[in-house]
């Protein structure tokens, strides 16, 4: 009730807010989320999950880049998958059918269900080693008509 009067009457103390430590700013760069990946399985998902979408936790895989997005832990046995190096890791991830499987300091795992290129581009990780491939569309007879039919 004190308060309330005092700032009623105008009276009330006012201490300015320091400048340091009162934003979020510096946090908030990119070159700020490179992953250290001397730490727990339960630190990287932290890392990942707590930079996810800006600025984006990332590594560099295969001299690129690469940002990670949408962590979780996964308490399960190891999946099988397709290696993967990367930078720093002491321990390759693992391309699964779900995403990309990266190992903690306590051999404890995590999974990366989407990654994001120096070019903007995002594709799932489960499809990191499909992702520079092209498939040409092959229509039918009937489906050349239309397309003609439509142009």
């Amino acid at each position: 009730v004190e308060a309330v009067h005092l700032i009623a009457d105008g009276k009330a103390p006012r201490i300015p807010q320091p400048k340091e430590g009162a934003t979020y700013e510096g946090i908030q760069k990119k070159e700020n989320a490179e992953i250290s990946w001397d730490q727990p399985a339960a630190a990287l998902h932290n890392w990942i999950r707590g930079h996810d979408k800006v600025p984006g936790a990332w590594t560099t895989i295969n001299g690129q880049v690469v940002t990670f997005y949408g962590s979780s832990l996964l308490d399960a046995s190891v999946p099988d998958g397709q290696e993967l190096t990367i930078k720093g890791a002491s321990r390759p991830g693992l391309v699964t059918k779900n995403g990309l499987v990266i190992f903690g300091n306590d051999g404890k795992m995590v999974l990366v269900r989407n990654l994001q290129f120096e070019d903007g581009k995002m594709i799932p990780a489960s499809q990191y080693f499909s992702a520079d491939e092209t498939t040409a569309l092959e229509l039918t007879e009937e489906e050349k008509r239309i397309a003609e039919d439509i142009r």
